[in-house]
């Protein structure tokens, strides 16, 4: 995926993943009631600081907190823009 966006130092751009839609027993899930997901895949990644290397990679899975990141918009699609310490593990 080509985005023309360039993450600066050790920030990192995430596509978040669709939040769920039913359950493992089946039962839908409202609009009202769904969780913000926390799971995304790395579609840019900063160049690190001088003392510090990048860990992610585009194309990694990842997980984040829940208030992790900087919501944006881009080309009708959905986006978040983090550091890299907000990301809790590559899956």
């Amino acid at each position: 995926m080509a985005v023309n966006i360039k993450p600066l130092a050790d920030r990192v751009l995430v596509e978040p993943q669709a939040a769920e839609t039913k359950t493992a027993s089946g039962i839908i899930i409202p609009e009202t009631a769904k969780e913000k997901p926390q799971r995304g895949k790395v579609v840019a990644v900063g160049n690190g600081k001088k003392d510090h290397d990048m860990t992610v990679k585009v194309g990694d899975t990842v997980l984040y907190g829940k208030f992790a990141g900087t919501e944006l918009k881009h080309e009708d699609k959905d986006y978040l823009i983090m550091r890299e310490d907000d990301i809790l593990a590559i899956v």
